[in-house]
Protein backbone atom coordinates (compact mmCIF):
# COMPACT_ATOMS: atom_id res chain seq x y z
CA UNK A 1 0.00 0.00 0.00
CA UNK A 2 2.70 2.55 0.81
CA UNK A 3 3.78 2.31 -2.91
CA UNK A 4 0.87 3.19 -4.17
CA UNK A 5 1.09 6.62 -2.04
CA UNK A 6 4.94 7.34 -3.00
CA UNK A 7 3.51 7.34 -6.30
CA UNK A 8 0.49 9.54 -5.75
CA UNK A 9 2.79 12.11 -3.62
CA UNK A 10 2.11 14.08 -1.06
CA UNK A 11 -0.86 16.10 -0.03
CA UNK A 12 -1.07 19.49 -0.86
CA UNK A 13 -1.72 22.05 2.34
CA UNK A 14 -5.06 22.57 1.14
CA UNK A 15 -6.22 19.12 0.88
CA UNK A 16 -5.16 18.71 4.45
CA UNK A 17 -7.05 21.86 5.99
CA UNK A 18 -9.80 20.23 3.81
CA UNK A 19 -9.59 16.68 5.78
CA UNK A 20 -9.08 18.21 8.98
CA UNK A 21 -12.25 20.21 8.90
CA UNK A 22 -13.84 17.38 7.99
CA UNK A 23 -12.75 14.83 10.60
CA UNK A 24 -13.93 17.80 12.84
CA UNK A 25 -17.05 18.45 11.58
CA UNK A 26 -17.96 14.70 11.43
CA UNK A 27 -17.18 13.81 14.94
CA UNK A 28 -19.33 17.26 16.23
CA UNK A 29 -22.43 15.84 14.44
CA UNK A 30 -21.55 12.20 16.04
CA UNK A 31 -21.77 13.89 19.35
CA UNK A 32 -24.42 16.12 18.49
CA UNK A 33 -26.83 13.32 17.16
CA UNK A 34 -25.96 11.42 19.94
CA UNK A 35 -27.30 13.92 22.15
CA UNK A 36 -29.90 15.22 20.57
CA UNK A 37 -31.64 11.58 19.72
CA UNK A 38 -30.15 9.66 22.53
CA UNK A 39 -33.39 7.03 22.30
CA UNK A 40 -34.65 7.52 19.12
CA UNK A 41 -35.33 4.33 17.82
CA UNK A 42 -34.07 3.98 13.85
CA UNK A 43 -35.70 1.59 11.56
CA UNK A 44 -34.49 1.43 8.12
CA UNK A 45 -36.80 0.70 4.90
CA UNK A 46 -36.13 -2.70 4.75
CA UNK A 47 -34.79 -3.77 8.78
CA UNK A 48 -32.66 -7.03 9.74
CA UNK A 49 -32.14 -8.36 12.47
CA UNK A 50 -28.65 -7.28 14.24
CA UNK A 51 -26.40 -9.90 12.85
CA UNK A 52 -27.09 -9.36 9.46
CA UNK A 53 -26.95 -5.67 9.48
CA UNK A 54 -23.80 -6.01 11.33
CA UNK A 55 -22.76 -8.61 8.97
CA UNK A 56 -23.83 -5.90 5.17
CA UNK A 57 -21.87 -3.48 7.28
CA UNK A 58 -18.92 -5.38 8.11
CA UNK A 59 -18.57 -6.89 4.62
CA UNK A 60 -20.11 -4.02 2.55
CA UNK A 61 -18.18 -0.90 4.71
CA UNK A 62 -14.98 -2.96 4.29
CA UNK A 63 -13.03 -3.93 1.01
CA UNK A 64 -10.27 -5.94 0.07
CA UNK A 65 -7.46 -3.28 1.52
CA UNK A 66 -8.09 -5.16 4.85
CA UNK A 67 -6.83 -8.98 3.56
CA UNK A 68 -4.25 -7.42 1.65
CA UNK A 69 -2.69 -4.12 3.00
CA UNK A 70 -1.57 -5.16 6.78
CA UNK A 71 1.25 -7.69 6.46
CA UNK A 72 2.39 -5.41 3.93
CA UNK A 73 2.57 -2.19 5.92
CA UNK A 74 3.97 -3.30 9.73
CA UNK A 75 7.11 -3.01 8.54
CA UNK A 76 6.78 0.71 7.75
CA UNK A 77 5.17 1.88 10.80
CA UNK A 78 7.60 0.42 12.44
CA UNK A 79 10.21 2.38 10.52
CA UNK A 80 8.49 5.98 10.54
CA UNK A 81 9.58 8.15 13.67
CA UNK A 82 5.98 9.59 13.12
CA UNK A 83 4.45 6.20 14.76
CA UNK A 84 7.07 5.69 17.11
CA UNK A 85 3.94 6.43 20.53
CA UNK A 86 2.68 2.96 19.36
CA UNK A 87 3.67 -0.16 17.77
CA UNK A 88 2.82 -0.88 14.35
CA UNK A 89 -0.40 -3.41 15.33
CA UNK A 90 -2.01 -0.12 17.15
CA UNK A 91 -1.43 1.77 14.40
CA UNK A 92 -2.61 -0.48 11.83
CA UNK A 93 -5.97 -0.93 14.15
CA UNK A 94 -6.20 2.87 14.82
CA UNK A 95 -6.80 3.16 10.77
CA UNK A 96 -9.33 0.75 10.37
CA UNK A 97 -10.95 0.08 13.62
CA UNK A 98 -13.05 1.57 16.88
CA UNK A 99 -13.18 5.68 16.12
CA UNK A 100 -13.38 5.90 12.42
CA UNK A 101 -16.39 3.65 12.17
CA UNK A 102 -18.14 6.95 13.83
CA UNK A 103 -18.36 8.62 10.30
CA UNK A 104 -20.37 5.37 9.23
CA UNK A 105 -22.78 6.17 12.05
CA UNK A 106 -23.12 9.19 11.15
CA UNK A 107 -24.45 9.00 8.12
CA UNK A 108 -26.31 5.67 8.54
CA UNK A 109 -27.90 7.63 10.77
CA UNK A 110 -28.99 10.70 8.89
CA UNK A 111 -30.11 8.58 5.68
CA UNK A 112 -32.29 6.59 8.22
CA UNK A 113 -33.66 9.63 10.29
CA UNK A 114 -32.89 13.14 8.96
CA UNK A 115 -32.54 12.76 5.19
CA UNK A 116 -36.20 11.78 4.84
CA UNK A 117 -37.13 14.82 6.14
CA UNK A 118 -34.51 17.03 4.54
CA UNK A 119 -34.33 15.40 0.81
CA UNK A 120 -30.95 17.28 0.26
CA UNK A 121 -29.79 14.28 -1.75
CA UNK A 122 -32.34 14.78 -3.79
CA UNK A 123 -31.55 17.56 -5.36
CA UNK A 124 -30.05 17.40 -8.90
CA UNK A 125 -26.87 18.50 -8.63
CA UNK A 126 -26.01 16.82 -4.81
CA UNK A 127 -27.37 13.65 -6.76
CA UNK A 128 -25.06 14.13 -9.76
CA UNK A 129 -22.37 14.41 -7.07
CA UNK A 130 -23.16 11.94 -5.15
CA UNK A 131 -22.87 9.20 -7.36
CA UNK A 132 -20.12 9.98 -9.33
CA UNK A 133 -18.68 9.83 -5.74
CA UNK A 134 -20.24 6.30 -5.68
CA UNK A 135 -18.86 5.02 -8.87
CA UNK A 136 -15.76 6.97 -8.30
CA UNK A 137 -15.18 4.56 -5.60
CA UNK A 138 -16.36 1.28 -6.92
CA UNK A 139 -13.85 1.77 -9.67
CA UNK A 140 -10.97 2.87 -6.62
CA UNK A 141 -11.70 -0.59 -4.62
CA UNK A 142 -11.46 -2.54 -8.02
CA UNK A 143 -8.14 -1.27 -8.89
CA UNK A 144 -6.27 -1.48 -5.42
CA UNK A 145 -7.21 -5.55 -5.93
CA UNK A 146 -6.10 -5.53 -8.87
CA UNK A 147 -2.50 -3.65 -7.81
CA UNK A 148 -2.26 -5.91 -5.08
CA UNK A 149 -3.03 -9.40 -6.84
CA UNK A 150 0.43 -9.95 -8.10
CA UNK A 151 1.82 -10.10 -4.79
CA UNK A 152 -0.39 -12.50 -3.95
CA UNK A 153 -0.30 -15.03 -6.41
CA UNK A 154 3.03 -14.60 -7.42
CA UNK A 155 2.95 -17.89 -9.51
CA UNK A 156 0.99 -15.81 -12.15
CA UNK A 157 3.83 -13.86 -13.81
CA UNK A 158 6.51 -12.28 -12.06
CA UNK A 159 4.81 -11.47 -8.95
CA UNK A 160 4.74 -7.52 -9.29
CA UNK A 161 3.52 -6.63 -12.76
CA UNK A 162 -0.14 -6.96 -13.77
CA UNK A 163 -0.33 -9.36 -16.34
CA UNK A 164 -3.84 -10.29 -18.93
CA UNK A 165 -4.80 -12.62 -16.23
CA UNK A 166 -5.57 -10.13 -13.63
CA UNK A 167 -7.26 -8.05 -16.02
CA UNK A 168 -9.40 -10.84 -16.65
CA UNK A 169 -9.69 -11.94 -12.95
CA UNK A 170 -10.82 -7.86 -11.70
CA UNK A 171 -13.01 -8.53 -14.73
CA UNK A 172 -14.67 -11.53 -13.61
CA UNK A 173 -15.04 -10.20 -10.18
CA UNK A 174 -17.23 -7.24 -11.90
CA UNK A 175 -19.17 -8.68 -13.68
CA UNK A 176 -20.20 -11.08 -10.75
CA UNK A 177 -20.81 -7.84 -8.63
CA UNK A 178 -23.34 -6.38 -11.51
CA UNK A 179 -24.90 -9.57 -11.94
CA UNK A 180 -25.59 -10.05 -7.85
CA UNK A 181 -26.90 -6.08 -7.83
CA UNK A 182 -29.35 -7.49 -9.73
CA UNK A 183 -31.73 -8.71 -6.48
CA UNK A 184 -31.09 -7.46 -2.76
CA UNK A 185 -31.48 -11.36 -1.72
CA UNK A 186 -27.64 -11.56 -3.04
CA UNK A 187 -26.86 -9.11 -0.19
CA UNK A 188 -27.36 -11.01 2.74
CA UNK A 189 -26.14 -14.13 1.07
CA UNK A 190 -23.13 -12.44 0.33
CA UNK A 191 -22.74 -10.65 3.38
CA UNK A 192 -23.83 -13.37 5.83
CA UNK A 193 -21.03 -16.06 3.61
CA UNK A 194 -18.39 -13.18 3.35
CA UNK A 195 -18.03 -13.06 7.67
CA UNK A 196 -17.85 -16.67 7.84
CA UNK A 197 -15.79 -17.07 5.32
CA UNK A 198 -13.60 -14.12 7.03
CA UNK A 199 -13.69 -16.07 10.37
CA UNK A 200 -12.30 -18.95 8.63
CA UNK A 201 -9.61 -17.49 7.03
CA UNK A 202 -8.97 -16.13 10.54
CA UNK A 203 -9.64 -19.19 12.53
CA UNK A 204 -6.86 -21.24 9.39
CA UNK A 205 -3.99 -18.83 9.93
CA UNK A 206 -4.45 -18.88 13.66
CA UNK A 207 -3.50 -22.77 13.44
CA UNK A 208 -1.27 -22.69 10.93
CA UNK A 209 0.53 -20.17 12.46
CA UNK A 210 1.06 -22.34 15.85
CA UNK A 211 0.36 -19.21 18.01
CA UNK A 212 -1.97 -20.74 20.42
CA UNK A 213 -3.86 -18.55 22.95
CA UNK A 214 -0.86 -17.63 24.84
CA UNK A 215 0.57 -16.34 21.84
CA UNK A 216 -2.55 -14.22 20.57
CA UNK A 217 -3.39 -12.99 23.92
CA UNK A 218 0.40 -11.10 23.98
CA UNK A 219 0.17 -10.47 20.46
CA UNK A 220 -3.46 -8.49 21.23
CA UNK A 221 -2.34 -6.58 24.09
CA UNK A 222 0.00 -4.63 21.98
CA UNK A 223 -4.04 -2.78 20.63
CA UNK A 224 -4.02 -1.25 24.17
CA UNK A 225 -1.94 1.39 22.89
CA UNK A 226 -3.96 2.78 20.19
CA UNK A 227 -6.61 3.27 23.01
CA UNK A 228 -3.90 5.23 25.52
CA UNK A 229 -3.33 7.09 22.08
CA UNK A 230 -6.92 7.57 20.68
CA UNK A 231 -6.98 11.50 20.32
CA UNK A 232 -3.35 11.79 18.27
CA UNK A 233 -5.37 9.48 15.28
CA UNK A 234 -8.30 11.88 15.21
CA UNK A 235 -6.47 14.26 12.95
CA UNK A 236 -4.25 12.90 10.39
CA UNK A 237 -0.48 11.61 11.57
CA UNK A 238 1.00 11.54 8.48
CA UNK A 239 0.42 11.67 4.80
CA UNK A 240 -0.34 8.11 4.66
CA UNK A 241 -2.98 8.33 7.53
CA UNK A 242 -4.74 11.67 5.83
CA UNK A 243 -4.48 9.13 2.40
CA UNK A 244 -6.75 6.52 4.76
CA UNK A 245 -8.73 8.93 5.85
CA UNK A 246 -9.68 10.50 2.68
CA UNK A 247 -10.59 7.05 1.97
CA UNK A 248 -13.04 6.40 5.21
CA UNK A 249 -14.79 9.85 3.69
CA UNK A 250 -15.04 8.83 0.07
CA UNK A 251 -16.81 5.75 1.58
CA UNK A 252 -18.54 7.44 4.32
CA UNK A 253 -22.01 8.59 2.98
CA UNK A 254 -22.66 6.13 0.37
CA UNK A 255 -21.90 3.18 3.08
CA UNK A 256 -24.82 5.08 5.31
CA UNK A 257 -27.13 5.33 2.15
CA UNK A 258 -26.66 1.57 1.73
CA UNK A 259 -27.07 0.79 5.41
CA UNK A 260 -29.59 3.04 6.84
CA UNK A 261 -32.15 0.51 4.77
CA UNK A 262 -31.23 -2.02 7.02
CA UNK A 263 -31.22 -0.85 10.54
CA UNK A 264 -33.37 -3.03 12.71
CA UNK A 265 -34.69 -0.87 15.88
CA UNK A 266 -31.48 0.33 17.18
CA UNK A 267 -32.08 2.86 19.28
CA UNK A 268 -29.44 5.90 18.95
CA UNK A 269 -26.69 5.40 21.32
CA UNK A 270 -27.27 1.78 20.33
CA UNK A 271 -26.50 1.81 17.06
CA UNK A 272 -23.45 3.89 17.82
CA UNK A 273 -22.06 1.31 20.28
CA UNK A 274 -22.89 -1.47 17.70
CA UNK A 275 -21.06 0.19 14.76
CA UNK A 276 -18.42 1.01 17.25
CA UNK A 277 -17.79 -2.13 18.66
CA UNK A 278 -18.90 -5.19 16.62
CA UNK A 279 -16.97 -4.67 13.63
CA UNK A 280 -13.68 -3.88 16.00
CA UNK A 281 -13.51 -7.05 17.52
CA UNK A 282 -13.01 -9.16 14.41
CA UNK A 283 -10.57 -6.23 13.24
CA UNK A 284 -8.75 -6.68 15.96
CA UNK A 285 -8.38 -10.53 15.91
CA UNK A 286 -7.69 -10.72 12.39
CA UNK A 287 -5.13 -7.76 12.71
CA UNK A 288 -3.24 -9.90 15.81
CA UNK A 289 -2.89 -12.84 13.95
CA UNK A 290 -1.60 -11.17 10.88
CA UNK A 291 0.91 -9.12 13.06
CA UNK A 292 1.90 -12.45 14.91
CA UNK A 293 2.57 -13.60 11.45
CA UNK A 294 4.47 -10.33 10.98
CA UNK A 295 6.85 -10.64 14.00
CA UNK A 296 7.93 -14.40 13.67
CA UNK A 297 8.33 -13.79 9.84
CA UNK A 298 5.93 -16.52 9.00
CA UNK A 299 5.45 -17.11 4.98
CA UNK A 300 1.69 -16.76 3.44
CA UNK A 301 3.14 -18.40 0.50
CA UNK A 302 0.93 -21.36 -0.93
CA UNK A 303 -2.71 -22.07 0.33
CA UNK A 304 -2.69 -18.67 2.75
CA UNK A 305 -2.17 -16.10 0.07
CA UNK A 306 -5.08 -18.32 -2.14
CA UNK A 307 -7.52 -18.35 0.66
CA UNK A 308 -6.89 -14.72 1.47
CA UNK A 309 -7.28 -13.42 -2.24
CA UNK A 310 -10.33 -15.95 -2.38
CA UNK A 311 -11.85 -13.59 0.50
CA UNK A 312 -10.28 -10.68 -0.85
CA UNK A 313 -12.75 -11.87 -3.92
CA UNK A 314 -15.57 -11.79 -1.65
CA UNK A 315 -15.40 -8.88 -0.47
CA UNK A 316 -14.78 -7.04 -3.50
CA UNK A 317 -17.78 -8.49 -4.95
CA UNK A 318 -19.86 -7.89 -2.05
CA UNK A 319 -18.70 -4.21 -1.55
CA UNK A 320 -18.83 -3.42 -5.65
CA UNK A 321 -22.70 -5.41 -5.21
CA UNK A 322 -24.16 -2.81 -2.17
CA UNK A 323 -23.02 0.01 -4.25
CA UNK A 324 -23.47 -0.88 -7.74
CA UNK A 325 -27.34 -1.39 -6.44
CA UNK A 326 -26.97 1.91 -4.57
CA UNK A 327 -26.18 4.20 -7.61
CA UNK A 328 -28.09 2.56 -9.81
CA UNK A 329 -31.39 2.90 -7.87
CA UNK A 330 -30.39 6.55 -7.69
CA UNK A 331 -30.09 7.15 -10.71
CA UNK A 332 -33.14 5.19 -11.86
CA UNK A 333 -30.70 2.54 -14.29
CA UNK A 334 -32.92 -0.63 -13.24
CA UNK A 335 -33.12 -3.93 -14.10
CA UNK A 336 -36.47 -3.05 -14.32
CA UNK A 337 -36.19 0.04 -16.75
CA UNK A 338 -33.14 -1.52 -19.09
CA UNK A 339 -33.25 -5.51 -18.64
CA UNK A 340 -30.87 -7.57 -17.15
CA UNK A 341 -28.37 -8.23 -19.96
CA UNK A 342 -28.03 -4.73 -20.44
CA UNK A 343 -27.71 -3.63 -17.17
CA UNK A 344 -25.24 -6.14 -16.43
CA UNK A 345 -23.23 -4.95 -19.53
CA UNK A 346 -23.63 -1.10 -18.54
CA UNK A 347 -22.32 -1.57 -15.12
CA UNK A 348 -19.25 -3.56 -16.08
CA UNK A 349 -18.15 -1.47 -18.68
CA UNK A 350 -18.26 1.58 -16.48
CA UNK A 351 -16.27 0.02 -13.69
CA UNK A 352 -13.98 -1.65 -15.77
CA UNK A 353 -12.93 1.72 -17.89
CA UNK A 354 -12.81 3.52 -14.63
CA UNK A 355 -11.19 0.97 -12.68
CA UNK A 356 -8.05 0.95 -15.41
CA UNK A 357 -8.17 4.66 -15.00
CA UNK A 358 -7.51 4.31 -10.66
CA UNK A 359 -4.96 1.78 -11.97
CA UNK A 360 -2.99 4.14 -13.96
CA UNK A 361 -3.12 7.19 -11.71
CA UNK A 362 -5.30 9.30 -14.01
CA UNK A 363 -7.89 9.63 -10.84
CA UNK A 364 -7.24 9.51 -7.18
CA UNK A 365 -9.35 8.52 -4.41
CA UNK A 366 -7.85 12.12 -2.19
CA UNK A 367 -10.02 14.14 -5.01
CA UNK A 368 -13.52 12.14 -3.86
CA UNK A 369 -12.88 12.35 -0.30
CA UNK A 370 -12.51 15.97 -0.76
CA UNK A 371 -15.63 15.95 -2.48
CA UNK A 372 -17.83 14.23 0.09
CA UNK A 373 -16.23 16.61 2.91
CA UNK A 374 -17.96 19.60 0.78
CA UNK A 375 -21.08 17.37 0.41
CA UNK A 376 -21.31 16.97 4.53
CA UNK A 377 -20.82 21.01 4.90
CA UNK A 378 -23.17 21.75 2.03
CA UNK A 379 -26.02 19.63 3.63
CA UNK A 380 -25.38 21.51 6.91
CA UNK A 381 -25.72 24.69 5.79
CA UNK A 382 -28.44 23.66 3.92
CA UNK A 383 -29.99 21.93 6.89
CA UNK A 384 -29.43 24.98 9.17
CA UNK A 385 -30.69 28.32 6.49
CA UNK A 386 -33.69 25.77 4.79
CA UNK A 387 -34.61 22.78 7.21
CA UNK A 388 -33.65 23.73 10.55
CA UNK A 389 -36.92 23.45 12.12
CA UNK A 390 -38.21 20.13 10.74
CA UNK A 391 -34.75 18.67 11.54
CA UNK A 392 -35.09 19.80 15.35
CA UNK A 393 -38.48 18.88 15.82
CA UNK A 394 -38.02 15.04 15.14
CA UNK A 395 -38.59 12.90 17.80
CA UNK A 396 -39.73 9.55 15.51
CA UNK A 397 -39.48 7.89 12.25
CA UNK A 398 -40.87 8.64 9.40
CA UNK A 399 -44.82 7.32 9.36
CA UNK A 400 -44.18 4.54 6.92
CA UNK A 401 -41.45 2.84 8.72
CA UNK A 402 -42.36 -0.20 10.39
CA UNK A 403 -40.05 -2.93 12.31
CA UNK A 404 -40.96 -5.69 10.12
CA UNK A 405 -38.18 -8.08 9.76
CA UNK A 406 -39.78 -10.15 6.72
CA UNK A 407 -39.77 -6.87 4.34
CA UNK A 408 -36.54 -7.35 3.22
CA UNK A 409 -37.85 -10.87 1.75
CA UNK A 410 -40.25 -8.93 -0.64
CA UNK A 411 -37.73 -6.60 -1.90
CA UNK A 412 -35.81 -7.36 -5.62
Amino acid sequence: MRKIWLIMGGLSVLLEYILSFGVLLALGLVAFFVVKWWNLRCVGVTPVHLFTFIAILFTSGLDVGLIMFPLTEFGGYAEDPAYAFANPLAIEFGFWGFLIWAFYFLTAFYFCVIEPRVKFFEIPLVKLINNVVIIGTCAFTASLFLIYLPGYLPEVGDGESVVTTFYVIVFVVILAAAYSSTDLKYVRILSVGSTFLFLALILGMWVAAGMGFTGFAETSSNIGAYFANLHKFVLPLTDYHAFYLFWWFAWSIMIGQFTSRFVGGLKTWQLLAALLIFPSIPLAIWFTVLYYYHLNGISTAGITNIAMVIVGVTFVINSLDSLIRLYTDNLNMTVERFGKAIYVAGNVVLLFVLTLLFQSQWLQIQWIGAVVVGLYLACVVYILIAKRKEVLSIDSMPEDRDLDFHKVETVH
